[in-house]
This record gives C-alpha cells, sequence and structure tokens, in this order.
C-alpha cells in the first residue's frame, strides 16, 4: 500500500511525462507542416498578391492596348505562363533545383516575355520585371546581377526604339527593376521565414532532448545514492533484529528518512530545484558509512561556497560513494575537501578495489580525466563540472585504492553549450 507521498512523487512524475510527450508533439507537428503555420502561409500569401497585383495591371495593359482578338489570346496565354513560372520560381525549394532545370525555364520565361512584346508591341513591363526577379532568384549573384540590369536596359532600349519619349522610357527601366527587386525580396522573405520555422521545430526537438538528458541525470545522481544506502541498511537491520532490537529500530528510522529524502529528490527533479550542501552531504555520508562498519576519514576544510559550486560538488560525493557501495567492498574510506588559488577539491577514496579486476566502473590504473567514463554516472559528473569550469579524475592504484578527484572554480565559469 504506498503513502500519500509516495502517491503524489508519482503524479509527478507523470505529469513530467505529460510535459515531455506535449513537447514532442508540438515538434512533431512544426517539422511535419512548416509550410501550412500562420507566418509562412501568409508570407505566401503577400508574395502572390503582389504578383498577382502585377499581373492585372499587365492585364489591363492588354485590353487597353487595341489587339485583335487572336493577339489578345496569345497576349493572355503568355502572361498565364509567365505567371505559372514565377509562381514555380519564387517557391523556397527551387533554388535546390538542378541548375540545368532552372536554366531552361528561366529561357522559356524569357520567350514567353520577349517574343509577344516583339509581335504585338504590348506595353510588358511588368512581365520583364518578373523575369529580372526569377534571375535573381534561381543564378548565382555574379551572373544574376549583370543580367537583371540587361532584362532592365533591353527594355528601355524597346522602349526608346519605339518612339516612346525618354521620360516613358526611363518609366518602363525603372518599373522593371523595380517590380523584379519586388519580387526577389518577397520570394526571399518567404523562403526565410519558413526556414526559421523549420529551425523552430529543430529547437523545440533539442530541447525536448535536453530535458530527457537532465532529468535522466539528475534521477541517476539522486536516488542512486539513497536507493545503494536503504538497500544497506535494510541488509543491516535483518542482521541486527535477533540480538539488537533497539539499534535496528533507529536503523529503520534512518531507512525511514532516507524514503523520505528520495521522495524530496524526485519532487526537486520535477520541478527544476535540485541545491544540495556539500558540508550535509558529507555528514549523512559519514554517518551512513560508519553504520554500514565502514571506517570513514572527513575533513572538509573549506568557507561558503557558491550554490551551484556547492550542489555540483555534493552530487559528487554521492555519486562516488554509490560508486563505492555498489562496485566494491569497501573498508576504508577519505572524503577530503579544501580550497587553494580560487580551486576547490574535493578528493574520495576507497580500498574496496581487486588490483586483480583490472579497473573501477571502466578506470585504469593510471591516472587521467573521466572524460569518457565506463560507467553512466562518472559521465553525468564529467559533464557536470565541465559545466561550471571543473574537471574530474579518476586513478586506481595496485594497492586497491580507488581515487576520484573533482575540481572546480570556486566562481563558476558557466558553459552555454549542451
Amino acid at each position: 500500500m504506498f503513502s500519500p507521498s509516495t502517491e503524489k512523487s508519482s503524479r509527478l512524475m507523470n505529469s513530467r511525462e505529460q510535459q515531455f510527450d506535449e513537447l514532442d508533439s508540438s515538434a512533431s507537428y512544426l517539422s511535419h507542416e512548416d509550410s501550412d503555420l500562420p507566418a509562412p502561409r501568409l508570407a505566401r500569401t503577400v508574395l502572390l498578391a503582389a504578383m498577382a497585383g502585377y499581373s492585372l495591371v499587365t492585364v489591363v495593359n492588354i485590353l487597353g492596348a487595341g489587339l485583335s482578338p487572336a493577339e489578345t489570346c496569345v497576349g493572355f496565354t503568355a502572361l498565364l505562363v509567365v505567371f505559372g513560372l514565377q509562381v514555380a520560381h519564387s517557391r523556397p525549394q527551387a533554388r535546390q533545383s538542378p541548375y540545368w532545370r532552372r536554366v531552361t525555364t528561366l529561357t522559356l520565361q524569357a520567350v514567353f516575355c520577349f517574343v509577344p512584346l516583339a509581335l504585338f508591341h504590348m506595353a510588358w513591363g511588368a512581365m520583364g520585371g518578373f523575369l529580372a526577379g526569377s534571375v535573381l532568384l534561381l543564378l548565382p549573384g555574379r551572373a544574376a546581377w549583370p543580367l537583371y540590369g540587361a532584362i532592365g536596359a533591353s527594355l528601355f532600349a524597346y522602349s526608346a526604339a519605339a518612339g516612346h519619349t525618354l521620360l516613358d522610357s526611363v518609366y518602363t527601366l525603372e518599373a522593371t527593376l523595380v517590380t523584379g527587386l519586388v519580387v526577389f525580396g518577397l520570394s526571399s522573405l518567404t523562403g526565410l521565414v519558413t526556414r526559421l520555422h523549420a529551425h523552430r521545430a529543430d529547437l523545440a526537438r533539442l530541447a525536448v532532448a535536453g530535458e530527457r538528458l537532465r532529468f535522466s541525470r539528475d534521477l541517476h545522481d539522486l536516488l542512486g545514492y539513497n536507493l545503494s544506502a536503504i538497500t544497506l541498511k535494510t541488509e543491516l537491520v535483518r542482521r541486527l533484529v535477533p540480538d539488537m532490537p533497539e539499534r535496528a529500530r533507529d536503523e529503520t528510522d534512518s531507512i525511514l528518512a532516507l524514503s523520505r529524502q528520495s521522495l524530496a529528490d524526485v519532487r526537486k527533479v520535477a520541478t527544476g530545484y535540485r541545491d544540495m550542501s556539500l558540508r550535509e552531504e558529507a555528514a549523512a555520508t559519514r554517518s551512513m558509512l560508519e553504520a554500514a562498519g565502514i571506517e570513514v576519514e572527513a575533513a572538509i576544510d573549506i568557507g561558503p561556497l557558491p550554490s551551484q559550486i556547492d550542489t555540483v560538488l555534493a552530487t559528487v560525493l554521492r555519486e562516488g560513494v554509490t560508486n563505492a557501495l555498489r562496485h566494491s567492498r569497501v573498508h576504508h574510506c577519505t572524503i577530503r575537501c579544501w580550497e587553494k588559488d580560487g580551486v576547490v577539491t574535493l578528493s574520495l577514496g576507497n580500498d574496496g578495489v581487486d588490483p586483480e579486476d583490472g579497473g573501477y566502473e571502466g578506470v585504469d590504473r593510471d591516472a587521467r580525466r573521466a572524460d569518457d567514463p565506463g560507467g553512466t554516472g562518472l559521465g553525468n559528473l564529467t559533464y557536470r563540472l565541465t559545466r561550471v569550469g571543473g574537471s574530474l579524475t579518476t586513478e586506481l592504484s595496485d594497492n586497491g585504492w580507488f581515487r576520484m578527484t573533482a575540481r572546480a572554480p570556486v566562481h563558476p565559469h558557466v558553459c552555454t553549450t549542451r
């Protein structure tokens, strides 16, 4: 039968998992159909509206040019083809298409842009602007900008050759170039908005992965020690009950306290508040080891530490003792901490490793950095210390003593990378 505190802890865990699922769903939604999100859809709508407006101006010019029905039909057909090609060229994925395909569609757009102009002398400035914009969108800059200027110059030359005034020719040039810039700018912005929303989906997935990693790391570091201590004390109580009932009762109280602390640690992990004290952790560790018949030498010669450093070093102490209880047969344990030149050093040692085993949770006999340890616990500690500008080293001597040394600056240098 579960206690109310256990049920509350279970609810916290379920709530946390539900938050993970919601974040996963959000990330999946974003990546599944980025183009249907409000911002990309609005950008695409503005682009299409602008191109439709320019095309409507061309429709008015064709209707007012006094052309025959056949010529008008040819003009509208060319307009539809140019508009369709421009819509295709303005897609965010258009620039990733093969080069030959881009050149082919640009050539086709140029044909439908200039042939009606040459045959029927239509007022065709907006369609020239579409071609100029497509050139900027699909070709490399060193080729696109000269061609962009050449398109505007060709329409200026045509207008002058057709006997239009200089002012009308300059207007044709300006209309072509400005239309090209508008189409190029709106199409580029549409693609940029779409990419930004795709990156937002990636950020959501990274946030989910980071939170899952934090949750797993904290559960291991905070609960591993308590669960190992509960196991050890339970075995001790079983041996003490027949001969020393009073001592057994005291150890039972201690187990109850550890169980309550484990529940509190789960709540801390679920809510993100995990401040710990190195001195309190050292005192609790000493009491627990001595109760198990392990000789402890402890010396914590430091003043008050920043909360972040205090928590990291307390976690190192807890994980080090957990590893000692799990992976060795400890008889003597040393815990020493001191500060020198702005660096706090925590050293943990125990004599419970058999030299013939060849290692301690993947640690070689020679001293080294624990950058790639075999155990998940040491990996978590290395990560935590690296985040505050510290380091972790481990050493296994030939006489069976294993030593783990953590160093951290008094004033942490927080790393922002994951």
